[in-house]
């Protein structure tokens, strides 16, 4: 019989750190996030026409596009610390367990994101999945920063990846991690809209110069 106050072996640790993750997404119905009753679409290009100005025009594409950018199924993953958020709205929350980025943004070497989350949505468990799953660099933190900070960051390259503004707009219109926001299994929320109508507003946005909103 083991001593009460033994440290716990690494697969007994293993072990409970799955069942943690198991419960913290199989909860009850009652304890889980909302399941969504209805998602409104994105705003099409063509309706922002009657915008006579194109920088006001630009500046209300982002806005549009920032629906997306700002949902949770994406600011979870650009955190302001080191540790990712789980759940939407009000409920969004600190990730269970306590995980970190680590230096890839893929986990600590003794709890990689690969351990839970696995190449595609655990229907069963209800563990979000994808085959790039990571947390975004520190660098690209959205969490607690304003639309226009947001747009300004975008736009940098130090902030950016060393992305040129045609390569954000690839990452954001076919990238397939990014394109989970709209496939995200179990009770979550999908991103407003669809990829391809968020890809062709982040494309007019950059087509009429990229303004950002105010800050």
């Amino acid at each position: 019989m083991n001593h009460p106050n033994a440290p716990m072996t690494p697969s007994a640790l293993a072990v409970l750190t799955v069942l943690t993750v198991l419960a913290a997404f199989t909860a009850p119905a009652s304890a889980q996030d909302a399941r969504p009753t209805s998602v409104t679409p994105l705003r099409t290009v063509q309706s922002f026409d009657a915008i006579a100005d194109p920088q006001e025009r630009s500046r209300a594409l982002f806005v549009e596009a920032g629906r997306v950018i700002q949902s949770p199924r994406c600011v979870n993953c650009h955190p302001s610390g080191d540790r990712p958020l789980q759940g939407q709205g009000v409920q969004t929350r600190l990730h269970i367990p306590n995980v970190t980025r680590g230096a890839d943004g893929k986990g600590v070497p003794a709890l990689r994101c690969s351990s839970c989350h696995q190449v595609k949505n655990n229907d069963a468990s209800g563990v979000p999945g994808h085959a790039l799953w990571h947390v975004a660099p520190r660098e690209m933190a959205w969490q607690n920063l304003s639309l226009g900070e947001i747009c300004e960051q975008i736009k940098d390259p130090a902030r950016n990846g060393r992305r040129t503004l045609a390569q954000i707009h690839e990452h954001m219109a076919h990238d397939t991690l990014v394109g989970w926001a709209w496939m995200p299994g179990a009770h979550r929320e999908p991103a407003p809209g669809t990829q391809a109508q968020f890809g062709e507003l982040v494309d007019a946005w950059i087509r009429t110069g990229a303004f950002c909103p105010a800050k």
